[in-house]
């Protein structure tokens, strides 16, 4: 069953933190958690397996910070396949009976997009493209695109995916207090945008 038929007409449960279970597991400061993917492939599928095993529908690939930004092409294959043979793994093995799913997780790039900063938003979507097109080849379900706190960075995002896949997107947005992405829009303006953009479901997440 692929997840646009499963998701009509059942609730879908997602996986939960990632970062945190790997600092858990003795990931240090400074250290990069999509490498884990590489140097600790038992310890990523070991927490999908759990998520899996616990319930849920949908487990998202270790790949928040995985974009040709902070890593080279050849480092980026490297670290999304690894990502997807962890996830996989863990699907087969996992003791649920429960249709199960991978998402690929795309976080920030962890610039600003200009005007505020010196990233342009062409060299954005060019980084998330090729996170996108190694994640639809590996057998991605869906897109997740999440935490995003500028709706510039956040559409540059959804156009890679659209423009390199056909997977349903959904995206969350994270807020601050004053209600407002960081970079000022708010959840109806957001809502407009990926409405516009044709994103399946948006949300909030570490707001």
């Amino acid at each position: 069953m692929n997840f646009l038929d499963f998701l009509k007409d059942n609730i879908v449960i997602f996986d939960g933190g990632m970062g945190t279970l790997l600092q858990s597991r003795g990931l240090a400061a400074g250290e990069k958690p999509e490498e884990w993917n590489t140097t600790h492939p038992d310890v990523i599928a070991d927490i999908h397996r759990a998520y899996y095993d616990a319930g849920a529908n949908v487990v998202c690939t270790n790949t928040f910070g995985a974009n040709l930004i902070k890593f080279s092409k050849e480092e980026l294959q490297k670290i999304v396949t690894d990502a997807f043979s962890a996830a996989s793994e863990a699907r087969r093995t996992s003791v649920s009976k429960k249709e199960k799913f991978i998402a690929l997780d795309i976080g920030p790039t962890g610039k600003l997009l200009s005007p505020l900063g010196d990233l342009d938003f062409d060299s954005a979507v060019s980084a998330f493209a090729e996170t996108v097109r190694l994640g639809a080849e590996l057998g991605a379900d869906l897109i997740l695109i999440e935490t995003m706190s500028d709706s510039y960075e956040t559409r540059a995002a959804i156009i890679a995916a659209k423009e390199n896949s056909t997977l349903p997107i959904i995206v969350t947005n994270a807020y601050g207090e004053d209600g407002k992405l960081m970079t000022g829009a708010d959840p109806e303006a957001m809502t407009v945008m990926n409405e516009s953009l044709g994103v399946l479901a948006l949300g909030a997440n570490c707001s």
